[in-house]
């Protein structure tokens, strides 16, 4: 793996599955999860903090350390009918030293949180009637919310990675942790559409929205670069050319990301970027930040022949095949047609890491068998090589 992350040709191309949340809900802790990974003859790597099978938190979409907000903020929620709305709305109203912040979500049928708004999650982003943070006086208040993790949640901390650390070592295992966050974050407190409106309309505000995150994230990466894993990972789903042009992208993105890359290499830690779909005109720019490896290489968004042209030698390429339409949803030939074709346009030279992008969640007898499939058609190349 490392070799790989290097960019190096190693004895063989690795499969580590980005997320395998299918797995990982059949196991009864993080390490039979690891374990079965083994089992199966993957190219697991052991991740800090851990992530149990099951988790319930409020910033559920955002692996890592807890999220903590200041001991003086109160929180109230409650449900209200507006006038003309479908769904009953949920309220939540944050109370901080600097004044209050208010969410309103309207609760879907398929909202999982009952009456309960959850600080950052995905389900926010679709469904918020009014976001969390609308203007630049906001920007303080959120500040509270955005504190770094308090004494005791350090010390668990690193209790944890001392395990996870000796388990790595016990089983020779990737090191990773993570997750570090930007624009996603952005998603989930203002919302998508305002963002992209923010890059033209109010793009001071957004600077400083960014750069809130970016201070308060960095802080959080420091605590886990200091237990020497070998990989930092930051989600970016949100930081493709969906929601950003490729100007934009330089003027507000890349600036963050070279700082967060210059932070994991100064504590001898390689960098990935999780960032799955419409990014190929990012690629030059993401090599120019440092990066180390792109994780999410989905083959449905990325013409992988150019990929690799692009960032042979500069960046190692994390996927190759698809989760869902083809793991979870296809069939057993289409899925070994796109692991062969992954393996014969990303691993010459090295620099790859064969992967479902990014996760394959349903456990179904045609994802298992499909899963099975996949890792007997990359032994299979492995031999033929």
């Amino acid at each position: 793996m490392l070799a790989a992350i290097r960019c190096q040709e190693p004895d063989y191309p690795p499969c580590s599955f980005m997320m395998f949340n299918a797995l990982k809900s059949r196991c009864v802790d993080y390490y039979d999860f690891i374990r079965r990974q083994i089992d199966l003859g993957l190219d697991t790597c052991v991740e800090i903090p851990v992530r149990p099978p099951r988790v319930v938190n409020d910033y559920y979409n955002l692996h890592g350390l807890p999220v903590s907000y200041d001991p003086r903020v109160t929180t109230r929620e409650w449900v209200s009918h507006a006038p003309g709305e479908e769904h009953p709305i949920l309220v939540k109203e944050y109370s901080t030293p600097a004044g209050i912040l208010t969410s309103e979500v309207r609760r879907t049928p398929d909202w999982r949180w009952g009456s309960h708004v959850p600080f950052l999650d995905d389900y926010l982003t679709p469904r918020s009637r009014k976001f969390l943070i609308q203007r630049a006086e906001d920007l303080e208040p959120l500040s509270f919310l955005l504190q770094p993790p308090r004494e005791e949640e350090v010390r668990a901390f690193h209790a944890e990675a001392d395990l996870a650390r000796r388990f790595t070592g016990q089983h020779h295992l990737l090191f990773s942790g993570g997750w570090g966050v930007g624009a996603d974050l952005v998603g989930w407190v203002y919302g998508l559409e305002s963002m992209m409106c923010a890059v033209y309309d109010a793009p001071d505000f957004l600077t400083d929205l960014l750069e809130l995150i970016a201070d308060w994230n960095q802080h959080r990466m420091k605590l886990i670069l200091e237990t020497d894993i070998d990989l930092f990972i930051k989600r970016a789903w949100y930081e493709n050319c969906d929601f950003w042009s490729p100007k934009m992208w330089r003027r507000f993105i890349f600036p963050i990301l070279k700082a967060d890359v210059e932070l994991a290499h100064q504590h001898n830690t390689h960098f990935g970027y999780m960032i799955t779909s419409n990014c190929m005109p990012l690629l030059p720019y993401i090599a120019e930040a440092g990066v180390d490896v792109i994780i999410g290489v989905d083959p449905h968004q990325w013409d992988l022949a150019k990929a690799k042209q692009v960032l042979q030698d500069k960046v190692c390429l994390w996927g190759g095949v698809n989760g869902h339409q083809t793991v979870e949803m296809g069939t057993r030939a289409e899925v070994i047609a796109e692991t062969c074709q992954a393996i014969q346009l990303l691993a010459p030279g090295g620099g790859f890491i064969l992967s479902p992008v990014d996760n394959v969640r349903e456990d179904t007898s045609n994802a298992m068998d499909n899963v099975r499939a996949m890792i007997a058609e990359w032994q299979h190349e492995l031999f033929l090589t």
